[in-house]
């Protein structure tokens, strides 16, 4: 079979594709014909992850090390890139009972990666599902990883109807499955962050507003906000909390050993709170996406798809920041 293969860390040229050995599934294992993966920020962080240091990644340095080991130190540990897809079930394990052949799925691999390829092997207990019958292959394959995170973190928050919420980063996998969840699933008002290019594709999105920080910087308004969710760390909680209301939170799905201490501090100190938290991969909340997805409260929207022997452009196109919507490469 074909994959997308990094043999070294570096630019989006590293990537190559390869004849590899096509996956046997184990007794518990299906496997999956891949027809389509996104392309994410884990993906490109992963193919550059040797110049990424400490302070550029964006978790504590407890997080890193583990992370680095995991990746490789000086050259990659795992080859094939790729932690969301979506396909077939062409085949499966003895003891396989939740899917059987021809089963369209979707899924999420995480750190395990490996899904930049035409054939792949996951248990049938890892996070994997029927995909949305109202979803395209493409649509579904772009899905799972921020959705679930974004599920996860929501959850957390306890948001009520008619509260405001803002999302800083509202363009990116997080932040775009979070806008939607919060207005479609808790039903708050959202307003979004992004860029100027990206200001029509939040919109599409439902964002009840929307920001473009290249033109107003939201903490300088006088709008203030029950739960204030910041992908990537971009701002501050002192530089946003005049934003927040009187009980008011701001969620970090990001974080570094400051605003842990900071959540420390605001748990014993004042009304309003700093919330760092990490979202656990649950097949439960994967579950939970595909059904939301197939009510209409949480779409993809697709801004170009480039096939295998393009990877290296699709990564380029995703890292120079013109996507206005997902990225997908397509495998078939």
């Amino acid at each position: 079979m074909k994959a997308i293969v990094y043999r070294e860390y570096g630019a989006p040229e590293v990537l190559k594709i390869q004849e590899v050995e096509k996956p046997a599934p184990k007794e518990n294992e299906v496997l999956i014909k891949v027809h389509a993966v996104s392309v994410n920020f884990g993906d490109l962080l992963a193919r550059k992850f040797r110049e990424i240091s400490p302070s550029q990644f964006f978790m504590p340095f407890l997080f890193w090390l583990p992370a680095k080991i995991a990746f490789g130190l000086r050259k990659p540990r795992i080859s094939i890139l790729g932690n969301e897809f979506a396909g077939e079930v062409e085949s499966i394990g003895k003891d396989v009972k939740k899917f059987k052949e021809g089963d369209r799925v979707f899924g999420y691999r995480g750190q395990s990666m490996g899904a930049y390829a035409q054939y792949l092997c996951v248990s049938e207990k890892s996070c994997l599902a029927i995909k949305p019958d109202n979803m395209t292959e493409r649509e579904a394959a772009v899905l799972p990883g921020g959705a679930m995170t974004a599920l996860s973190l929501l959850g957390k928050m306890n948001i009520q109807p008619g509260q405001k919420v803002l999302i800083n980063g509202a363009s990116g996998g997080i932040g775009s499955a979070a806008l939607q969840l919060a207005k479609n699933h808790y039903g708050a008002e959202v307003t979004g962050v992004c860029s100027t290019m990206k200001v029509d594709y939040v919109k599409a999105l439902g964002a009840h507003r929307v920001i473009d920080y290249t033109k107003e910087d939201f903490t300088e308004g006088n709008e203030t906000y029950d739960l204030i969710f910041d992908i990537l760390g971009k701002s501050s909680f002192s530089h946003c909390k005049h934003s927040l209301k009187e009980n008011g939170r701001y969620l970090l799905a990001s974080f570094k050993i400051g605003q842990l201490l900071q959540m420390l501090w605001t748990s014993m100190m004042g009304k309003k709170k700093v919330i760092c938290a990490i979202a656990p991969e649950k097949l439960e909340d994967l579950i939970t996406i595909k059904k939301l997805a197939e009510a209409g409260k949480i779409k993809s929207i697709i801004d170009k798809s480039f096939p295998m022997e393009q990877a290296a452009e699709a990564h380029r196109y995703m890292e120079e920041g013109k996507a206005k919507g997902k990225v997908v490469i397509t495998l078939d």
